[in-house]
């Protein structure tokens, strides 16, 4: 049987994006004997600079790229592939950028499938995320981003498969914050103050030293409007009531005129919240989307330790999806922390699904 060669064009190649190009290399044969497909990457790029090799990176990529990077826009990688006549395309967004997602429609429109870490072009306004769609439609393209809410795990297909065969959900509920569920999974069992595990937080670098960021509950408003777009609602990010962690009462101007955490504020603020809870109850930062009401928060509360939220532990992110069949019963998907080798696998799970389809399809056409 013919090989299906997939040319992949890596936008980003910070953790996630080299743990992935290894994976794919370390892999090649696996995938080449029981899926007859043959990954490549015709081109990387960083931020600024790309390495273009249309026989595909190998096992020398990152001395290559330091030696033979070039600066690049976007056009000039829709150029290549077109002087290469590179088939089967998938531009992958292992990035944060805000820029890249601009070029996503005119990506499609050259014959590019897209798969994403990157959740940004599903959080933009309504008419983009439209627009998008449209011409994935009309040039018939696939756009993937499981991992843009979680590692990996199917939460997004879950979803989409139940609203596909026309199943009623009813509430969308979960920690959604790795970072988070490890602050206040920590918080609720240990009688440490709130700072200090601010701090710990950010020496394991699960949160930056921009604490307001971090705790400003847009992350979690962020994927949970993805996951209710998936289900029709043409929500805006404007739509969700967020109740950030942090007021500016919070903070103080220390003696470099920078703007910090008052410690002694915030611990007592947190505290009280604590200890004032009902017996076997913990705090949680949840976001959710009650369908009946047709409201979507993302806020602080006191779960029952009872309950798969109030049980968390170290970093785990728990999605809860409630339907008409199931009734107060939720469907649970949880997962481990997002560890850049399960973001990365999970990447390839997309990426591998975008191939089968592809291949699906040369094999209605042959």
């Amino acid at each position: 049987m013919s090989k299906l060669k997939i040319n992949i064009v890596l936008f980003g190649i910070g953790n996630i994006g080299s743990t992935l190009i290894n994976q794919i290399i370390e892999s090649q044969a696996f995938f080449s004997e029981n899926k007859s497909i043959d990954l490549r990457f015709p081109i990387i790029t960083n931020s600024t600079l790309a390495f273009f090799e249309k026989e595909g990176a190998e096992n020398a990529w990152e001395a290559n790229f330091v030696h033979l990077a070039i600066p690049f826009k976007v056009d000039d990688i829709i150029a290549f592939a077109k002087e290469n006549d590179f088939e089967n395309l998938i531009a992958v967004d292992a990035t944060a950028s805000d820029e890249l997602i601009d070029h996503y429609i005119p990506l499609v429109q050259n014959g590019f499938n897209i798969v994403a870490v990157n959740k940004k072009a599903n959080t933009l306004p309504i008419d983009f995320y439209r627009e998008l769609r449209e011409n994935l439609k009309k040039h018939d393209k696939e756009f993937l981003y499981e991992t843009s809410v979680d590692t990996g795990f199917p939460v997004l297909q879950t979803i989409r498969d139940l609203y596909n065969s026309g199943e009623k959900i009813t509430k969308i509920r979960g920690v959604f914050s790795d970072s988070l569920s490890y602050v206040f999974n920590r918080f609720s069992s240990e009688e440490t103050c709130f700072s200090t595990i601010i701090k710990d937080a950010e020496k394991l670098q699960l949160i930056t030293s921009d604490y307001e960021e971090d705790l400003s509950g847009n992350d979690a408003a962020e994927k949970l409007l993805i996951l209710t777009r998936e289900i029709g609602k043409d929500f805006e990010f404007t739509d969700i009531k967020i109740t950030p962690l942090l007021d500016h009462n919070q903070y103080e101007i220390n003696a470099k005129s920078k703007r910090v955490l008052n410690k002694e504020l915030l611990d007592k603020s947190f505290k009280i919240a604590k200890i004032t809870q009902s017996d076997n109850h913990v705090l949680r930062y949840v976001g959710e989307y009650n369908v009946l009401e047709n409201k979507l928060e993302v806020k602080l509360v006191s779960e029952s330790t009872k309950t798969a939220i109030g049980q968390l532990k170290g970093s785990d992110t728990i999605f809860e999806i409630y339907t008409q069949s199931y009734g107060n019963i939720p469907i649970v998907i949880q997962s481990a922390a997002a560890g850049k080798e399960a973001i990365a696998r999970g990447v390839i799970t997309d990426i591998l699904k975008v191939a089968e389809k592809i291949k699906n399809k040369e094999a209605i056409w042959a």
